[in-house]
């Protein structure tokens, strides 16, 4: 092609073809294509929770409705598929779904043998009696991340939870009193926060202090009756939502009205946050916790 060229042309035509192939050409094989991202189910908001917060949108989670009434953020999207009850999950639908892993806590391990013979079961662990709560959410979110395929995702959402605790407790006011956290299971029992649970977790990380002096069960609170409240120099924190009607009845409880808080109309009130959560929960809790503290303390 050539050869009616002068043999000076010929030569630069000659030398800028081997050039041009020779940086058309691959420097070596084309990588193999990435693999897709699992298809995960879970039955456990808590892990459904940690998914999204490393931007792993599950395929189902069971009871849509009320994980976004207790759980609330991160919202899950529109496509994700709801299972039905967390205990009586929708097996059929579930195995329509064709998923490659099914995710449970402990708290769902009976299911583990119907839901294996629909995908590989895979159970995490949180609220261990006996260990430090914030570690064991560190290590959810890493087992989770890498049974989604996504490693540097979960250490990504670890950073931002630990950045965003820093800088909350850099934040907070210097004299702040100990906390009393409780929310409503009716106008007269209150579940008590304390050891072993997300809130403490938190309150560890801020720096605060918890002023609950009992004993707590494994997922880190105590049911007790309002007048175990007395006497308790502290902070009131309720958390929401409360049940139906007890807001009403509160207002005519002789005990609830004797609270020092609550006769100085001081009482601090957070939205619902998941008290049986992980990171993105924690994350929640001490924006919400913050922003009331300093609030108050700016009156």
């Amino acid at each position: 092609m050539f050869k009616s060229l002068s043999p000076r042309l010929r030569s630069v035509a000659i030398g800028l073809s081997i050039l041009l192939l020779a940086t058309a050409a691959p420097a070596q094989p084309n990588p193999e294509p990435a693999l897709s991202a699992p298809r995960i189910v879970t039955l456990d908001w808590t892990i459904a929770e940690t998914l999204m917060g490393m931007g792993v949108a599950p395929q189902a989670v069971a009871q849509l409705s009320a994980y976004h009434d207790w759980v609330a953020e991160p919202a899950l999207p529109d496509t994700v598929v709801d299972l039905g009850l967390r205990t009586q999950p929708n097996l059929e639908l579930l195995a329509d779904l064709q998923p490659d892993l099914i995710l449970i806590s402990p708290m769902f391990s009976n299911l583990a043998p119907r839901l294996n013979r629909i995908a590989p079961v895979e159970q995490l662990e949180l609220y261990i009696p006996g260990s430090d709560t914030w570690e064991q959410m560190l290590q959810l979110t890493r087992d989770a991340a890498r049974l989604a395929g996504q490693p540097q995702a979960g250490e990504r959402l670890i950073a931002q939870a630990e950045s965003i605790l820093l800088a909350h407790r850099q934040q907070l006011p210097t004299a702040t009193r100990p906390l009393l956290i409780v929310q409503f299971m009716d106008a007269r029992h209150v579940r008590v926060f304390g050891e072993n649970g997300l809130y403490q977790a938190v309150l560890e990380q801020l720096e605060l202090e918890n002023a609950w002096p009992g004993q707590t069960n494994s997922w880190g609170f105590a049911m007790v009756g309002i007048e175990e409240l007395l006497g308790i120099d502290a902070q009131l924190v309720v958390v929401e939502p409360a049940p139906l009607g007890v807001q009403a009845q509160l207002a005519d409880s002789g005990l609830w009205q004797t609270l020092p808080d609550v006769q100085n109309d001081s009482v601090i009130s957070l939205p619902p946050v998941w008290s049986f959560g992980a990171l993105p929960s924690a994350i929640r809790f001490a924006d919400v916790l913050t922003h009331a503290l300093v609030a108050r303390h700016a009156q």
